[in-house]
């Protein structure tokens, strides 16, 4: 119970920490300046949404690695063989 706390716990902190994180590409900034007369509007949903696109495979990955980590250290505790008693 006590990992599980914190593992939420350094996730929020994480999620916190990088919540102002300003992703960009050259190609889209371009687009957005050349195409655009309100630069800040278009511009934040074009980060918001290069954000969520980048942080879509970081958490599936997490979410596998987390359910194959439990998966291996359930087996680990069935399969371990009985050691015979020392006569």
């Amino acid at each position: 119970m006590k990992s599980k706390a914190l593992f939420v716990l350094i996730f929020f902190l994480l999620l916190a920490a990088f919540g102002d994180a300003a992703a960009q590409c050259a190609m889209c900034k371009a687009t957005i300046e050349a195409n655009s007369a309100n630069q800040q509007k278009y511009g934040i949903g074009l980060n918001t949404g290069i954000l969520y696109l980048m942080c879509i495979p970081y958490i599936a990955g997490g979410i596998l690695f987390y359910l194959w980590f439990r998966n291996a250290k359930t087996k680990k505790n069935i399969s371990r063989p009985q050691r015979p008693a020392a006569i």
